[in-house]
């Protein structure tokens, strides 16, 4: 009872404190409550949650503390959660409280809310059962197993290397209605009037972890991607293309370059920077990955590895080697990190790059040529 007693005291004076605006809160946990013992009995908390939220969740949890390691449910219920793309965490737990699964679904919400896990729960199946305790399905519900009634686009692949990777199988339509879904001009969406003569949707076919349904047809799933292009896009990264001078679609198309030049992600705002400066500039971008896709066929796995002198020649408008400028629209389907890299790029003076002699897929950046030259490879 003096247990129960402290706890109440202290969510009174927690409230309090919070109608106050007092940050406070947390220092009056540990006063009143220990509740330090959340770090090492539940775990560290989210660096997500502010102070007045991780002190109430670590006192919930703890007043929950066996629950959390019983069975969750009924144990002889076995069941495979579907969680579709998108498809926020507690949508799942609700569907878990309904199987049977968890009995306690609040508890499972609030302690994957501490720990961070609700943001990472992926697309995909999970197969659970209801003996598994609280920690063992948050756990279990951070690896996701995919099966072919699941498709993804990985950055940086052209329209055709999503074609070709299309389970055929599983769908019931040919991979060339896909291609020719691809093709036609999607007028609800914010982007429909800046795309191309004939229209290409290269670029707006956002990579990620699809579900795919039997009764899905090529335009369904064309839309499902541009959909969740037009999400991820949202107005901050909007904002931040105008604020670079691009619009919607220069900003995807140098995003689809920065894609496939970065190796390592974190050098992705960079190489952003150095296309920005060179643009500013009225250099050329003489990226290599524009002549990848200008010269490119299925042959050469779409991606010609070893360009030659002739290649740098090959007369097409994408070539930014002959042409100045962005090509004439993205080379590939940039990823969430090479989009925001285009939004809020470094700021350097760089006007050079180069890979780095060592293997790791890093690069070399200089601000004058003299100095891109001492950068080659012995």
């Amino acid at each position: 009872m003096r247990r129960r007693g402290s706890l109440l005291r202290f969510l009174i004076l927690a409230s309090t404190l919070a109608i106050l605006g007092c940050g406070m809160v947390w220092v009056v946990g540990i006063v009143l409550f220990g509740v330090p013992q959340a770090i090492t009995r539940l775990g560290p908390a989210s660096p997500e949650l502010n102070p007045f939220q991780r002190t109430l969740l670590s006192i919930y949890l703890l007043s929950k503390e066996r629950a959390l390691d019983a069975p969750a449910g009924d144990p002889a219920i076995s069941f495979e959660l579907e969680v579709l793309q998108g498809e926020p965490a507690s949508a799942a737990v609700d569907r878990l409280q309904t199987a049977g699964v968890v009995f306690d679904g609040t508890l499972l919400r609030n302690y994957l809310r501490y720990h961070g896990l609700d943001v990472s729960v992926e697309a995909g199946r999970y197969n659970v059962h209801g003996s598994m305790t609280i920690r063992e399905l948050a756990a279990a519900l951070q690896t996701a197993s995919l099966s072919a009634d699941f498709f993804t686009v990985l950055e940086g692949w052209r329209v055709e290397e999503i074609t070709a990777a299309l389970p055929g199988d599983t769908l019931d339509f040919e991979p060339a209605d896909f291609l020719a879904a691809t093709r036609v001009r999607p007028s609800r969406f914010s982007f429909a009037d800046e795309l191309p003569e004939p229209p290409s949707l290269e670029g707006f076919l956002f990579p990620d972890t699809y579900h795919l349904s039997p009764e899905l047809t090529a335009h369904d799933l064309v839309f499902i991607m541009l959909d969740n292009f037009e999400a991820q896009v949202d107005s901050e990264l909007r904002a931040g293309f105008n604020q670079q001078g691009l619009s919607l679609y220069q900003a995807v198309t140098l995003a689809s370059i920065v894609e496939r030049e970065a190796v390592v992600a974190d050098e992705q705002p960079i190489i952003a920077s150095v296309f920005l400066n060179r643009l500013a500039l009225g250099m050329k971008l003489e990226a290599d990955p524009t002549v990848q896709y200008a010269v490119g066929t299925q042959a050469d796995g779409w991606w010609k590895t070893s360009l030659t002198f002739d290649d740098l020649e090959f007369n097409s408008l994408y070539n930014t080697y002959r042409y100045g400028g962005l090509p004439p629209g993205p080379i590939a389907n940039p990823g969430l990190s090479a989009l925001r890299a285009v939004a809020f790029p470094e700021r350097t003076t760089y006007l050079y790059f180069r890979a780095l002699c060592d293997g790791s897929g890093r690069h070399a950046f200089a601000v004058t040529y003299e100095e891109h030259q001492r950068n080659a490879c012995p």
